[in-house]
């Protein structure tokens, strides 16, 4: 049976000690029906594996690590195991995978002093299509990344003021027109984003046309600065 990805310890208060204990307990009671009732698969290839919330081996060696840059974070390159993972999450409905991409993503971002005043702000969709889904995966990756402790969530901050279509197959040009003035600050965070380092969370980083547009707007509402992570990132030669 192929092994399960480790899971990486979230940073909890003292306070949450006792609570903690309880859960863990329940969960550990419980989770050998959850196996027998819903066997701990991969997500990626459907494979079966040791535990619940991992990928199996031959999925986690087929990930592709991409070439460092300083203000793009990615952990994985968007080939066809990462794809994988994004499309169930993105479109398939599996928002529970939101937990294990997450938590993959948390390993790529430093740690650092100033932890608890990085903002995490999740790339927005507009309301429609958060209908339509149900839910922004954006807004899930990084709730997951600030229960790792990398940061604070503002899940708000930003806000499609128009409905745009898909930017798949377009150009960067023609996606930046698409974008233009379709990103904005939400005037009731602003001061709390004045001075912010921001990370910009979304689960896929193409040409960057979306991640430029949501950068502009951040660094005009008066953030520090910005950089960007993304569960997986095309590679362009």
């Amino acid at each position: 049976m192929a092994r399960a990805l480790p899971r990486l310890r979230s940073a909890r208060k003292p306070c949450d000690t006792l609570g903690v204990s309880v859960v863990n307990k329940l969960n550990s009671g419980l989770r050998p029906l959850l196996d027998l009732v819903y066997p701990p698969t991969c997500p990626s290839c459907g494979v079966a594996i040791a535990e619940h919330g991992g990928i199996c081996s031959t999925c986690w060696n087929g990930l592709e690590v991409p070439s460092e840059d300083t203000q793009v974070i990615a952990p994985y390159i968007y080939n066809e195991i990462s794809r994988e993972l994004v499309l169930k999450l993105k479109h398939g409905g599996k928002f529970s995978l939101a937990a294990l991409m997450g938590r993959m993503m948390a390993t790529a971002l430093e740690n650092g002093a100033t932890d608890e005043n990085r903002l995490l702000v999740p790339v927005p969709l507009h309301r429609l299509r958060i209908w339509e889904r149900g839910y922004n995966q954006a807004a899930l990756l990084a709730t997951e990344l600030a229960k790792h402790g990398k940061g604070q969530v503002c899940l708000n901050a930003l806000k499609r003021r128009k409905r745009t279509p898909s930017l798949g197959g377009l150009g960067r040009s023609e996606r930046q027109r698409v974008l233009s003035g379709a990103i904005t600050v939400n005037a009731a965070c602003r001061e709390k984003l004045s001075g912010r380092k921001i990370v910009l969370v979304d689960d896929v980083y193409t040409s960057g046309a979306t991640s430029s547009a949501c950068t502009s707007a951040l660094l005009e509402a008066g953030a520090k600065s910005v950089k960007v992570l993304c569960f997986a990132r095309v590679e362009t030669d």
